[in-house]
């Protein structure tokens, strides 16, 4: 039976009542900002600290690199496909950064480069690998999130590197009026992401690709091209977070960035970036990035153990998945 058939006998299909709700509509769709704002309020209300000028900047810190991190995860969802590599990736390419300016003697700027390019190419890689020889995007980027955390262990020798230049941790450290300059990448990177989806040609191809490939692909335009920049995008963004990382931490971990990657996928998932491709916004991405940072900062405030904060990652991860696929259904 037909839409107009069912509507003419009186009955309203499922998805047309659902959008004669207005406010629900509007409720999913913000969602995680009103997460965001009943939290901070929570979490003021249990230790006047929180909503203090200090922990906002703390707060500011701690999200750059997930954010970051967030920005390179959204890329390939956005074509319906995954990096699982990405955290991996932000390590090893700032150890190898880290090891051209200790080893190699190279100026720190240089060295910051190399590993800039590094991560790149690796997000190249991907891409090509999963477009080129047809390898499912699951399993190749999970098999380089292993090379990459056994690369780095490698190189690390299982130590951790703190020979590190002034100009190396220079941006993770510098302050303005007592107010971090990190932060400050974190969102010309957001802004730049934001532009080339909204306004170029590439970032309507990408959400066209994550749409419908086979579409998008009848419509001319070059869908395995569009995966490989994406990848390639997000690489540069993985090895920036790595670099941020290293820089405000002061050194590099044997195990850097593997960490973050529960809550790297969480936060463009959990701000609307869809897991079937061709939805999602950047302002989502800095939805969810600042919820998690919330929780997470929010959390160890109120002394609550830090295992039970991965526990509610996860239960975030679920509530979102769940909630983008009641809106897609009943809203698209």
């Amino acid at each position: 039976m037909s839409n107009a058939t069912r509507v003419s006998n009186g009955v309203v299909p499922t998805a047309a009542k659902m959008n004669h709700q207005p406010l629900l509509k509007w409720v999913l769709y913000n969602i995680v900002w009103i997460w965001l704002i009943a939290l901070v309020a929570i979490f003021g209300a249990f230790n006047e600290y929180f909503l203090t000028v200090t922990n906002l900047q703390n707060v500011m810190v701690q999200a750059t690199v997930l954010g970051t991190l967030g920005l390179a995860v959204a890329l390939p969802l956005l074509v319906a496909e995954i990096d699982l590599s990405i955290p991996a990736n932000a390590g090893f390419s700032a150890a190898v950064g880290a090891l051209a300016y200790s080893d190699l003697g190279l100026p720190w700027f240089l060295a910051a480069g190399i590993g800039l390019l590094v991560g790149t190419g690796i997000g190249f890689f991907n891409g090509w690998c999963i477009t080129r020889l047809k390898m499912v995007s699951l399993i190749e980027t999970l098999a380089m999130m292993i090379i990459l955390q056994g690369a780095l262990l490698a190189l690390t020798q299982g130590k951790t590197l703190t020979n590190l230049s002034e100009g190396y941790i220079w941006i993770g450290q510098a302050t303005v009026g007592g107010w971090p300059l990190m932060p400050i990448v974190f969102v010309v990177a957001l802004v730049a992401i934001g532009i080339v989806l909204k306004n170029t040609v590439l970032g309507r191809s990408i959400y066209a690709v994550g749409g419908n490939a086979v579409a998008s692909n009848s419509a001319g335009i070059r869908v395995q091209r569009v995966k490989i920049i994406t990848y390639t995008l997000s690489g540069f963004l993985a090895a920036l977070a790595g670099f941020l990382l290293a820089s405000w931490q002061m050194a590099i971990t044997s195990n850097q960035g593997s960490s973050y990657l529960l809550y790297a996928i969480a936060a463009p998932i959990i701000g609307g970036v869809s897991v079937f491709g061709g939805r999602g916004k950047v302002k989502g991405v800095l939805g969810g990035v600042l919820l998690l940072t919330v929780i997470q900062v929010g959390l160890a405030i109120v002394n609550v153990p830090s295992f039970y904060v991965g526990m509610i990652g996860g239960v975030m991860i679920f509530i979102a998945v769940a909630i983008d696929a009641f809106r897609v259904r009943y809203f698209g």
